[in-house]
């Protein structure tokens, strides 16, 4: 790939601006920033993700960059340039469920070093948090250094259901070699390659010789005649391969590009039985090409139709733990490059996201939602009438909703689902004899990148090779790769270095803050509120900043605050604002309510080389009956933002000895009031979401007492399932979850011991919603609502997401609560409780 050797690059197409061409083969095509619709989210309109709007900046303000191919053109000069296809982004959330750590610089307290006038040091986090800011402006001006080529990359995935012998995989692996020409670099990723039994999942005994068997048939396709043409040129060799029971992920690079490629790595999560069994996973390779990191994943995620949560539980701790041990030196490559987003985390290895671009692939076992009756996918599917069912797409919905896969964009769904078939056929599995299940799209490529511009995906589609009961799928990306001039590197990093220099050489930091107190006020459940601190740099040398933990903790806050940025540097006179964020969620509600919390905290921000800065945190708690106990909530006639949270002060006013003031929470009865009154024949009644401003206003009515306005029943019915979903215990706990199979003998036994175990306030919450649940069916020919839904609904807000103790039974989770809910169909379809 010399530079000089024009046969390794050609100019864009069609007159197309170089700048432009690497973020879009055509003249008029834009970046592939659209975002996944919203499916029903009820607050999704209200949320500010930001993230197209400030891709196009970053676009818009990027220096003029030159683009040169890394292709052959004597295999794709004649290709016309084919215009990306657009492709779905997922909102941007906090990828880690420990966001107060997150960014946190790693350094050894012991190396804390105490002056005689008390101001304190850490030079390794010092070195740190310095080597952070110099990559930060390298990477600002990486441009000044890079060469911008185009490459482009195969991606396949397939569950091969143990299957496979001597079939042609041509027209999977080369289908668009027409189209787009051979592609750089090759991967491939395959599912149940072994049968996924116990012996297989626990010893492996056969997955080295099938994985031997699926990378042999790749590299005889990949390098027949027919390909090659007999140019050595024109071969491909084998990078990397690794396995994890029935999991395969292999990468193919072609032969001139193998001396530029370095740092590969592999890593394997297991995340089956017991969390830990390789039956469903990842396995993952990660490489430096050129000077850009590329990191492919491939997964087979949990199945079941209705495990949703497990799949996304699923992927991630695959996204947590794939961790790639490359050493030192190959992290200060990485930094040097300006190719890595975290530049000062202390270790010797970098996860998933480190990456300039990520490709996550697999059989990620997403269905379409059950909402859709299994006879009528299999319907649409057939006609190919796609809109409907993606629509209702389980990845696309949780996407949307930012409960997975955040950042990461997929291309359209244009194809069929690839699953399930008849093996042997092209005929979706309709046999008597075999369980009839809905059509899906579970297997999924999808990419992550740090520059969106960088990843074009020119198509996405599907192979109709028959022999497993899933269809192969396929992608080809145009991705620029970078390729750094080291000596113009050298002269950026020079240049930054001298306009350090000329700040470091003076005396002792100084900065000021625009405030140490900060009082949020009264905060609301499921509110989060966000104040800033300017820190200014007020002294004539470099102030480096970091957040510590109190004396004896881990943590730098409380559960409930989080701190962004956690660390940072100014030049003298420079500003910065760091954010302090307060969020109610359900955990804290709950310690709040129960005197086990109180919104009170001290943020400590050090100063290196300098003193310690003590930032209090307060605010007051707005009680809610969100988040709370019906055990609780019975014992309050008043309004519960009326009810003190100290202990004292509520035994005071209140006589708490006494037996339960009411049979059911009061908010819950003038919910379920409301509800009658606005009228039980509205169509699509709890189907269609509420209104947020109407929802958070009832919310605020049932806390303080004030009278309904008219509020749309809808947005009643909403309040009605979050308060029931958001009970700090469920109404119905896991330990009453049955543990054998339920069936039409033993139902009305189950039915009856179930009522008998539930505690008083319970029973009285579960009766009443049984009772009001009863006279919704009444209606069901206006509201089209049935019992089958309705269980749905009681499931989802009255039945504990808890796995309960394992020793319960031998069924699985999906099955007890499959059984639970056969109960509570049985409560509303019978006369009688």
């Amino acid at each position: 790939m010399d530079n000089n050797n024009n046969s390794w690059m050609h100019s864009p197409p069609n007159g197309a601006p170089n700048n432009d061409w690497a973020a879009r083969p055509g003249n008029d095509q834009q970046p592939n920033n659209n975002h996944v619709p919203n499916y029903g989210n009820p607050q999704m309109n209200n949320q500010n993700y930001g993230a197209p709007q400030q891709q196009q900046q970053q676009q818009q303000a990027a220096p003029s960059r030159s683009v040169s191919n890394i292709s052959s053109t004597s295999h794709s000069s004649a290709i016309p340039p084919t215009p990306p296809i657009p492709s779905q982004k997922a909102p941007t959330t906090p990828r880690s469920s420990n966001a107060n750590n997150a960014g946190i610089i790693v350094a050894n307290r012991a190396g804390d070093e105490e002056t005689e006038d008390g101001r304190i040091r850490n030079r390794e986090a010092a070195t740190k948090i310095r080597d952070a800011w110099i990559y930060k402006q390298i990477r600002a001006r990486q441009d000044e250094f890079t060469q911008y080529k185009q490459g482009r990359i195969f991606v396949g995935t397939w569950n091969v259901n143990a299957k496979g012998k001597d079939e042609n995989l041509s027209s999977w692996l080369c289908a668009d070699w027409h189209q787009h020409g051979p592609p750089d670099i090759v991967v491939v990723g395959f599912q149940e390659m072994v049968d996924l039994n116990a012996v297989n999942v626990a010893v492996e005994n056969k997955s080295q010789q099938r994985s031997q068997f699926w990378v042999d048939r790749i590299r005889n396709t990949l390098n027949s005649r027919e390909n090659t043409m007999g140019d050595p040129m024109r071969a491909y060799t084998q990078l990397a391969v690794k396995y994890l029971v029935g999991l395969l992920v292999c990468i193919f690079v072609k032969a001139p590009h193998k001396p530029r490629v370095k740092y590969v790595a592999t890593d394997s999560v297991g995340v089956g039985v017991m969390g830990v069994m390789g039956n469903k996973g990842g396995v993952s390779i990660r490489l430096q090409f050129y000077d850009s990191t590329l990191c492919f994943v491939c997964t087979h995620l949990a199945a079941h139709r209705e495990n949703v949560a497990g799949r996304n539980a699923d992927f991630a701790n695959v996204f947590s733990k794939t961790s790639f041990e490359i050493g030192e030196e190959a992290v200060k490559e990485v930094i040097r490059l300006g190719s890595l987003s975290q530049w000062a985390t202390g270790t010797n290895s970098v996860g998933i996201s480190d990456h300039d671009i990520s490709f996550w692939f697999g059989d990620l076992n997403y269905r379409v939602d059950e909402s859709i009756p299994t006879e009528r996918v299999l319907e649409l599917s057939k006609m190919n009438q796609l809109k409907e069912l993606i629509e209702h797409d389980q990845l696309n919905v949780e996407r949307a909703q930012g409960r997975v896969f955040q950042d990461f964009e997929e291309g359209q769904l244009a194809f069929k689902p690839t699953y399930k078939y008849q093996p042997g056929t092209d005929l979706y599995e309709e046999r008597p004899d075999k369980k009839l299940r809905a059509p899906a799209w579970c297997d999924r490529i999808l990419w992550l990148a740090q520059e969106p511009g960088h990843v074009a995906q020119l198509n996405y589609g599907r192979s109709e090779v028959n022999i497993s009961d899933h269809k192969p799928v396929m992608s080809t990306f145009l991705v620029t790769i970078k390729d750094v001039v080291l000596s113009r590197r050298e002269q950026v990093y020079k240049e930054v270095m001298r306009l350090l220099d000329t700040f470091e050489n003076n005396s002792l930091p100084m900065v000021s803050l625009d405030r140490i107190k900060l009082d949020f006020g009264e905060v609301r459940y499921d509110q989060r509120v966000t104040l800033p601190i300017i820190i200014t740099n007020t002294g004539k040398v470099v102030a480096q900043f970091r957040l510590v933990p109190k004396l004896d903790e881990v943590a730098l806050c409380k559960p409930w605050v989080t701190v962004s940025p956690t660390y940072g540097m100014l030049i003298p006179g420079e500003q910065t604002e760091v954010e302090v964020t307060i969020t109610i969620n359900n955990a804290t509600a709950h310690a709040l309510n129960t005197s086990r919390e109180v919104l009170e905290d001290v943020l400590i921000l050090r100063l290196e080389n300098g003193r310690d800065y003590y930032i209090s945190v307060s605010g007051k708690y707005a009680r809610s009956c969100f988040g709370m106990s019906v055990d609780d909530l019975v014992l309050y006639t008043d309004p519960i933002r009326s009810v003190p949270l100290d202990p004292i002060l509520r035994a005071e006013k209140y006589d708490l000895n006494t037996k339960a003031a009411m049979c059911v929470p009061k908010e819950l009865w003038r919910i379920i009031d409301a509800i009658y009154e606005k009228g039980l024949e509205e169509r699509d009644l709890f189907s269609t979401p509420g209104n947020p401003d109407e929802v958070y206003q009832i919310r605020e009515c049932l806390d303080t007492g004030a009278p309904f306005d008219n509020f749309s029943v809808h947005s009643m019915t909403e309040v009605l399932i979050s308060f029931l979903s958001n009970l700090s215990s469920p109404v119905v706990p896991s330990s009453l979850f049955p543990t054998l199979d339920i069936d039409a003998q033993n139902i009305q036994s189950y039915a009856r011991k179930f009522l008998e175990d539930m505690p008083p306030i319970q029973y009285n919450v579960f009766i009443y919603m049984i009772s009001f649940f009863r006279e919704v069916l009444l209606h069901r020919q206006k509201n089209r609502l049935s019992p089958a839904k309705i269980a749905r609904i009681c499931c989802t807000c009255l039945v504990s997401s808890a796995q309960g103790n394992g020793d319960e039974g031998a069924s699985s989770l999906p099955q007890r609560r499959g059984n639970m809910q056969q109960i509570l169909l049985h409560f509303l379809e019978t006369n009688s409780i």
